[in-house]
């Protein structure tokens, strides 16, 4: 913060000498004070006589202070291995069971849900959250069954759900930014459970479930 002091352009220095009349000194407002016969010795005064009065002015010019906007920091949720491994146990086990027709579609679907957990993250930062892909954060291009960026603002969040709290399975939200009636995503929850329903909270408000163990 800047503070400037303006006085008058000459100076004069008064050292011991009387003065009959009115004295009147204003410093930073109006503050009047009338005397006779007073002695002024300070210097660096700036007084104009008018009908022997005597007027001492001071103008400070305050600079504005610039605030710095605060922005929240990134957050990218731990990746979570808990579905796909539960999922290829689960195929392991009806393939011991003899139960091949069963066991293909579940092995692939957990085969499918660990190679995107390696790779896919949701990205949250100041304004949106976002999906990535690599450790390097690329950008995951359009979504391939709505179109547009996988991209969306808080602000646009009618509302979400993360399924179930206590082992999460599917988040789900509804956004109006892909277009006005709302658009509607489902995702695995192949993060950590706790860090994205904290960070949901945050961002995006209140979710009608209680948060996962």
């Amino acid at each position: 913060m800047e503070t400037t002091l303006l006085l008058a352009p000459r100076f004069y220095s008064i050292q011991r000498r009387d003065f009959s009349g009115n004295v009147r000194q204003s410093f930073c407002g109006k503050v009047m004070i009338a005397n006779t016969n007073t002695h002024l010795t300070r210097t660096n005064y700036a007084y104009t006589n008018h009908t022997s009065s005597f007027k001492i002015t001071s103008l400070f010019s305050l600079g504005k202070k610039k605030v710095k906007e605060i922005k929240r920091e990134t957050v990218v949720p731990d990746p979570d291995y808990r579905i796909p491994v539960v999922l290829l146990g689960l195929a392991g086990g009806l393939v011991y069971e003899d139960n091949l027709l069963a066991a293909a579609p579940v092995g692939l679907l957990g085969l499918l849900l660990l190679f995107q957990t390696t790779r896919v993250r949701f990205v949250f930062d100041d304004e949106a959250l976002e999906v990535k892909v690599g450790e390097e954060l690329n950008e995951s291009g359009e979504n391939v069954f709505v179109g547009g960026k996988n991209r969306w603002k808080y602000s646009s969040f009618v509302n979400w759900e993360l399924w179930w709290p206590n082992f999460p399975i599917l988040v789900y939200f509804k956004e109006t930014q892909t277009k006005p009636e709302g658009q509607v995503h489902f995702f695995p929850v192949i993060f950590n459970g706790k860090q994205l329903y904290d960070v949901m909270v945050e961002r995006a408000g209140p979710s009608k479930t209680s948060g996962p163990n």
